[in-house]
């Protein structure tokens, strides 16, 4: 792995481009290590900002989240939570429109793939984020694990939904009501991982993963994730409908026609992202 810090973004979110794609990855890390990378008002700022501005930018074309030390993201910081609801207990949770629904919007809905390397405990909104990206690869020892009914809360950070079409109503309803954890190997038989490899290793196979689909056709990449998304919830007569306008959209990108072309002269295609 080779990166290059970009100075723009510091304290508790990093943001580095990753120089072997020439840095069309960026990649986004948590940077709370001595608190496991639990979310403060500070960090989920910067998450939301820093997200919105990579996925904004033409030149990045995939995307990293993972976090700093031995933990993805734990979820909402309870010090921070805990004064806040003796503050003010009634606006204690704006937080969850202000920072959480934005952040997992934005992952969901970025047009350029998002890779998590989940590098330890993923926990609540942690969690959420994670499966908010589009794949995911897992240290050994990570642990999944959704957290709200243990104080008192229900799910934020979309994993009513999110938990569901990944798992399964059944399975996501014991996770939610029982809060049981889920092992790196259990996410991989699942489904909910794409690989499970050795905690030094995951930074650098998120990356390759990234910088595989980096090199791939991102306008692409852009309408099936939102083709996808549709289909999830929509009936087939309005996935048909939608499926032949994005097709006809990209009917008419550069990256369609040349791969076309490129496919009968036996070539391998280069794909601009338009």
């Amino acid at each position: 792995m080779r990166c290059v810090q970009d100075d723009r973004t510091s304290g508790p979110v990093r943001l580095d481009r990753d120089s072997e794609s020439d840095a069309a990855v960026a990649v986004v890390t948590l940077n709370r290590p001595e608190r496991r990378n639990a979310l403060t008002l500070e960090l989920k700022e910067a998450l939301r900002d820093t997200l919105a501005g990579v996925a904004a930018d033409p030149t990045v074309r995939a995307v990293v989240l993972t976090g700093s030390g031995t933990a993805f993201c734990v979820g909402q910081d309870l010090v921070e939570h805990a004064a806040a609801l003796r503050d003010d207990a009634a606006s204690a949770l704006d937080t969850v429109g202000r920072h959480y629904n934005p952040i997992v919007s934005t992952l969901a809905e970025m047009p350029k793939p998002v890779v998590a390397a989940v590098n330890g405990a993923c926990v609540g909104a942690g969690l959420g984020f994670a499966l908010a990206c589009d794949l995911r690869v897992a240290a050994q020892g990570a642990r999944f694990a959704t957290a709200f009914a243990g104080i008192g809360l229900s799910a934020d950070s979309g994993l009513s939904a999110l938990l569901v079409h990944s798992l399964g109503a059944a399975r996501a309803t014991e996770l939610m009501l029982l809060g049981e954890t889920l092992t790196a190997e259990q996410a991989l038989q699942s489904g909910l991982v794409r690989a499970v490899v050795p905690a030094e290793q995951v930074l650098d196979a998120a990356l390759e993963l990234a910088r595989r689909l980096a090199a791939g056709p991102t306008a692409a990449y852009a309408e099936i994730k939102k083709a996808l998304a549709f289909g999830a919830v929509s009936p087939l007569p309005a996935v048909l409908a939608a499926e032949a306008a994005a097709q006809a959209r990209l009917g008419r990108t550069r990256d369609h026609r040349g791969a076309v072309e490129a496919f009968l002269a036996k070539q391998r295609p280069a794909f601009e992202g338009r």
